[in-house]
């Protein structure tokens, strides 16, 4: 009894069926003035291109009702159809669940054409497509199913690729390699502006960009787009009246910061991630913060190391033939004079010895170098030597 039920039921829908076949483009007109009434993303969509959405729900109208009477063969065709809906309205942006909210419409409007045509031409059958009722709602579940299926999937991928593509722009700002073609997109891209005044911050220490302590290296509220380097994080930031206030003095144990001078325009943004790059060689390994405008006599010495250990070797080369020891404390009561602007008073403090002393180690080096501390041109030599000295030990 139940098989020939069945076969009643089946022999009503596909009757049905044929007649909702055959009044397709009018059955296409009704779904999608009701989705320009109901869904406001669609009546967008209408307007944009009203050609292409009819077509599309007609093109979807069609595989379901062809599936209904040939649900096998049609099988296929109605999945690629509905795969192919939800990854284009992706890629368009049309909401999803104004996307699953037209597929259920359609399924109601199917449904009641098919009750609607039942009733018309043998009224006696409308109580048989109860029978059929739980596949046609099943089709409508699965194709559902696969339009979230093929949209969530597109929405991956645009999001890599658009995350990918950030990346690369970044990269290529930070590398100095960006075309001017492609600042504007890069502006876009980062939410930065193409014209302004820029500074990169180079951070080390730890992988900090991306992650939520990348900005506490900056200060409070301070705007910028990170991107994670091979060796270090950077930062790329506008300024307004100076980079001295975008970071901190005081960064975390062992974080490392290096802050460029600033630049103009994100076209410049590579040669400022090489004075970024410069200022961060200046940083001690305990951590801390160097800004190059600081520090442009040791960023003269760190961009070229070779010549820096060049003059070192001729300006201090003589106070190899002393003993370790002796050579140290020479320097190092050099350098605190220097820090004291020249001040042997104020250098005796901070090294816990008489005035005199200092003037007699400074006389010494003088004698050993041959040059004089009182002319500007070899005192120049001197801090300069002096200085990659103390770069090139670490």
């Amino acid at each position: 009894m139940r098989s020939l039920i069945d076969a009643d039921a089946l022999r009503v829908l596909h009757r049905a069926a044929r007649v909702l076949l055959d009044d397709l483009p009018q059955l296409t007109d009704r779904l999608v003035a009701a989705l320009q009434e109901q869904e406001p993303a669609y009546r967008t969509a209408v307007d944009g291109d009203a050609a292409a959405t009819w077509q599309e729900v007609h093109r979807s109208l069609r595989h379901s009702i062809t599936s209904l009477l040939d649900p096998r063969g049609a099988r296929d065709a109605a999945r690629r159809c509905s795969w192919k809906i939800g990854a284009t309205r992706a890629e368009q942006g049309l909401p999803l669940d104004a996307l699953l909210h037209a597929f259920r419409l359609g399924g109601s409007l199917v449904w009641q054409g098919l009750v609607d045509e039942t009733s018309r031409a043998a009224p006696e059958d409308v109580r048989l497509l109860v029978h059929v009722a739980s596949d046609v709602w099943d089709f409508v579940d699965e194709h559902c199913t696969l339009v979230a299926d093929a949209y969530r999937q597109t929405e991956r991928q645009l999001a890599w690729r658009r995350e990918n593509r950030v990346r690369l722009l970044a990269a290529a700002l930070l590398d100095g390699t960006s075309r001017i073609a492609d600042l504007p997109e890069a502006a876009q891209a980062l939410d930065l502006p193409e014209r302004g005044r820029y500074v990169v911050v180079a951070a080390g220490g730890g992988r900090l960009a991306g992650c939520p302590g990348a900005q506490a290296v900056l200060s409070p509220g301070v705007r910028v787009h990170w991107h994670t380097g091979v060796d270090a994080d950077y930062g790329i930031v506008p300024v307004e009246d100076g980079e001295e206030s975008i970071v901190p003095e005081e960064q975390a144990p062992g974080t490392r910061v290096g802050v460029s001078s600033a630049v103009d325009g994100l076209a410049a943004v590579g040669q400022a991630r090489r004075l970024a790059d410069t200022a961060l060689s200046l940083c001690p390994e305990s951590g801390g913060t160097v800004r190059l405008t600081e520090h442009l006599p040791a960023a003269l010495v760190a961009s070229s190391p070779e010549l820096g250990a060049a003059l070192a070797e001729r300006l201090l080369g003589p106070l190899d033939r002393l003993e370790p020891a002796d050579a140290e404390v020479l320097l190092d009561t050099l350098a605190t004079w220097l820090a004291c602007d020249g001040s042997a008073q104020r250098a005796s403090r901070r090294l816990y010895c008489h005035r005199n002393t200092v003037l007699n180690r400074l006389r010494r080096f003088e004698q050993l170098t041959g040059r004089s501390l009182s002319r500007p041109t070899d005192l120049v030599e001197v801090s300069l030597a002096l200085t990659a000295h103390t770069l090139l030990r670490r």
